[in-house]
């Protein structure tokens, strides 16, 4: 599956969209969100059974500030509709599969 990406006029579909949905909070400047936007490249393309999407802190502050994102990157991990856990930094793969693999 292609990497969502994620604004505030189309965050509440895609949350409705997609039970399991893992969601980036990144910027363009930012080195740590480099590092791991291949990582999650890699799981967009092996697992379609959860969306992967991005969104652009300088683009979004509201979504930033809606889950008190204070530090980037930072992932915050949906089921059915609601944000179940949440994880700051770059994270090895195996960890966001397993949290995923939790949702």
């Amino acid at each position: 599956m292609d990497i969502l990406h994620v604004t505030k006029d189309n965050f509440t579909t895609l949350l409705a969209e997609h039970p399991r949905l893992v969601l980036d909070f990144w910027a363009t400047w930012c080195m740590p969100c480099k590092m791991l936007a291949p990582v999650l490249a890699e799981i967009a393309a092996e697992r379609p059974d959860v969306a992967i999407g991005k969104v652009d802190v300088d683009e979004s502050p509201e979504l930033a500030a809606q889950f008190r994102v204070m530090s980037i990157p930072t992932l915050v991990y949906f089921r059915d509709g609601a944000a179940a856990e949440q994880t700051v930094g770059v994270i090895p793969k195996d960890r966001i599969l397993e949290m995923i693999d939790n949702l």
